[in-house]
């Protein structure tokens, strides 16, 4: 009997932790980090940003219209936001598209320096100080990326860096679509 007492403790925590462990190992295999956008279908919010500061355009639900829009939701203190400013600029050269930024929980100060230093590529910069307008989108985090279609709908999210790799196997494909 008393070997039982230190023999199913062990036999427990084992039993636990393979648990854990088939958890975590299944949930490296695929994408099941990124949670679905609840906005792909649907029109883009109604939240309107206001400008960056008075060299900048903001921009509201009439301003997704017409034709296709890229919008990314970045920061000054996001690390990875710096890493995907050259997949930006690739997407600002497009003709067949407009590239808007969201400053998100960040300061027009602070934003508008970490642009001087990776470059702009954004037709227009909202900001979102406060983290509403985002919430509304519903970030989660920065980087995203939405691609919103001609109509003002929202056709992808993508979450985390751009990288070479995703405007090939998402991006670009995602704007293909909302042409």
């Amino acid at each position: 009997m008393s070997r039982l007492v230190y023999i199913l403790p062990l036999i427990a925590f084992v039993a636990i932790a393979a648990f854990f462990y088939v958890g975590l190992r299944d949930n490296q295999e695929g994408d099941s980090a990124e949670l679905p956008s609840m906005l792909a279908g649907k029109p883009v919010p109604t939240a309107i940003a206001p400008p960056l500061d008075a060299h900048a355009e903001g921009f509201g639900p009439a301003d997704f219209k017409g034709h296709v829009t890229v919008l990314n939701v970045f920061a000054s203190w996001c690390a990875p936001c710096r890493q995907e400013a050259p997949a930006l600029g690739i997407l600002a050269a497009r003709k067949d598209i407009r590239l808007y930024g969201l400053v998100y929980e960040d300061t027009a100060a602070k934003a508008r320096r970490f642009l001087r230093e990776v470059g702009n590529p954004f037709a227009r910069i909202g900001l979102d100080a406060d983290g509403a307008i985002g919430i509304e989108w519903g970030v989660y985090g920065v980087p995203e990326t939405f691609i919103i279609g001609r109509d003002g709908v929202v056709i992808d999210r993508v979450t985390g860096p751009l990288t070479g790799d995703v405007l090939m196997d998402r991006v670009i494909p995602a704007i293909e679509k909302a042409h």
